[in-house]
């Protein structure tokens, strides 16, 4: 079975080709014009998309030695994400799914997320406990097995790809926040500033970074720009350091909760490489066994798309041409298609 992966949920154009399981492809065309606007701007991320996605498409097949004629089925992702940049894949999807006469099948792009895992590690099995840290989402999921997902833990807040972006924009550093904080922590002190693990009243398991983001305002508001700058490494590795603390002392006290012993962790903070450093240092050498995907695949992609629609469609899935984009999907409706 071949299947075509489509991913048009924000900035990222993406598309994929999976064999039978297999990646062949995957395509990925960034839109870095927003990180002049310190943001995504809906209306430019879907106009780069309506000029991208036939080209993305093809390039896809023809990495993978493909075509067109040879696709069994369409896998696009539905949500969450933004209402018009949903609309465009979702929309080329039907439109493919009619002319070819193939089935599609709608996909959750934090099913996606939970599946990047199985791109490098088919052999990963069930149960396991699942991170999905990005900028819109920091959760932890226990999944039983396909389709079974259990949320154990939630932000209530900002998320931790928030929490960098804000951050990022307090210090003077740009649109995404992540990376160059990453970069700016290369060479500071990551214990010049104390910042705090953010505990959350009722739940040793959720998540509360606005807090974290008061406290970096507030560090900043009492310097000069000038302190802020020759400060800057300092700042951004105690700011980094304790949002992957956060991140670490969770995994801990949720596999101490559950018993389960298998972790993944998915989205684009795993591309973090301090977050990696510390998980192998810290977490691993407790026999605990943590899976990160492949860097390209932390942030938004069509292969995670395509493998977990393919997933889907062998368990006898498909979708309606009245699917809709939903913007706020949870991973709880995942199977509403």
């Amino acid at each position: 079975m071949i299947v075509l992966g489509i991913e048009t949920s924000c900035d990222e154009t993406s598309a994929a080709v999976v064999r039978d399981g297999m990646l062949l492809s995957n395509v990925t065309n960034t839109q870095v014009i927003h990180s002049q606007y310190g943001g995504v701007v809906p209306e430019i991320a879907s106009r780069s998309h309506e000029e991208n996605i036939q080209t993305i498409v093809e390039s896809a097949l023809s990495a993978s030695k493909y075509s067109l004629m040879d696709i069994d089925a369409i896998a696009v992702t539905y949500g969450p994400g933004l209402f018009g940049t949903l609309l465009v894949g979702l929309n080329y999807a039907k439109g493919l799914s009619i002319g070819l006469d193939i089935p599609f099948i709608g996909v959750n792009h934090m099913e996606g997320h939970l599946f990047a895992n199985l791109l490098d590690n088919p052999e990963f099995s069930y149960p396991f406990l699942c991170m999905l840290v990005s900028g819109g989402h920091t959760q932890i999921w226990e999944v039983q097995q396909y389709g079974s997902y259990h949320r154990i833990a939630n932000t209530r807040d900002d998320a931790a790809g928030e929490a960098f972006d804000k951050g990022a924009r307090i210090m003077g550093l740009r649109y995404p926040g992540g990376p160059e904080i990453e970069k700016n922590a290369m060479g500071g002190n990551p214990k010049a500033f104390p910042f705090t693990i953010p505990r959350v009243r009722g739940s040793e398991l959720d998540f509360s970074f606005s807090g974290l983001k008061t406290a970096i305002l507030y560090t900043c508001k009492k310097m000069t720009e000038s302190e802020i700058q020759s400060n800057l490494n300092d700042l951004c590795a105690s700011y980094q350091e304790v949002i992957v603390d956060t991140l670490i002392d969770r995994i801990h006290k949720a596999v101490e909760i559950t018993g389960i012993r298998r972790f993944s962790v998915a989205g684009g903070v795993a591309a973090n490489k301090r977050f990696r450093e510390k998980v192998d240092k810290i977490v691993k050498p407790r026999s605990i066994e943590v899976s990160f995907p492949r860097m390209e695949y932390c942030t938004d992609n069509a292969a995670m798309i395509a493998i977990a629609g393919y997933e889907r469609i062998l368990n006898g899935e498909t979708s309606s041409l009245n699917l809709k984009a939903i913007p706020n999907l949870s991973l709880d409706e995942v199977h509403s298609v």
